[in-house]
Order: structure tokens, then C-alpha cells, then sequence
């Protein structure tokens, strides 16, 4: 993707089974490509930086995370999926199943919400909801 895209503030917020709550404000871009639009920001956590990539369309979706985490969480509406999760200290294997996918973006503003079990080696699953708030920044 050569295209920087647009610079955009971003507000993420993980809900998991509707108790625990995870925020998290950055900076990153916004870029329209085909059917598909994308979010790219960068965060860091304990383990180090790590670079998030959310590609969102209208019944599907995939996030990837590369760097000191690395992730690739696909969804698909009520179908369930393969995915893994790596950490400094071993890969695992995941599994998702969105239940609810809502993705708009219209004058500058948009709006990802992914409603979606999942679950890491076969573990029961739990119930997360990602809701991405976005805006232009401008300069």
C-alpha cells in the first residue's frame, strides 16, 4: 500500500462477555482500496510496538497486528474462522465467529463494530465486542 491515506484519530474500545473494558486512543490512517477500507495505527504495549492493520467491509473483516504481537483475527458473519496469535513465547491457534459487523464512514467520520466469539486452542469462547470510532484529523 504506497497510498499514506488519510490521518485520522482513532478510539478503540474491546468489551469482553460485557464486564471487562480495554480503551485505547491513537493517531494512525485511513484508506479506501476496492471493496474494502483500512485502518492502520500503531501501539505500544508491554511487549514492545506493535503495528495494527483493520481491513473492514460490509460482511467481512480481518484485523492483523505485526511486531512485538503478532495477530490475524479474520470475521465473517455467523461463520466460524481460523486465526492465530503470537506472543514472544509461542503461537496459537484461534478461532472467530462474528455474530455482528457494521462498518460506515461518511464525511469524514466512521465507524467499525464487530460483535464476535472467540476462542484460543479450542478454549471455551468468550464474547468480545470491538467497537473503532474514527475521524479525520485536520491540519
Amino acid at each position: 500500500m504506497s497510498d499514506p491515506g488519510l490521518p485520522v484519530k482513532i478510539s478503540v474500545k474491546t468489551t469482553i462477555d460485557h464486564d471487562e473494558t480495554f480503551e485505547l486512543r491513537v493517531f494512525g490512517t485511513y484508506l479506501e482500496k476496492g471493496n474494502a477500507a483500512y485502518l492502520r495505527y500503531e501501539e505500544t504495549v508491554e511487549e514492545g510496538s506493535v503495528r495494527t492493520i483493520v481491513k473492514m467491509a460490509q460482511d467481512n473483516a480481518l484485523i492483523l497486528r505485526g511486531g512485538a504481537i503478532k495477530m490475524r483475527l479474520p470475521f465473517e458473519l455467523n461463520r466460524k474462522l481460523n486465526g492465530s496469535y503470537e506472543m514472544p513465547f509461542g503461537q496459537f491457534a484461534t478461532m472467530t465467529k462474528a455474530r455482528r459487523i457494521d462498518y460506515s464512514y461518511e464525511n469524514g467520520k466512521g465507524r467499525f463494530d464487530v460483535l464476535y466469539d472467540f476462542s484460543m486452542e479450542g478454549a471455551q469462547a468468550s464474547t468480545y465486542q470491538l467497537e473503532i470510532a474514527f475521524q479525520e484529523e485536520k491540519k
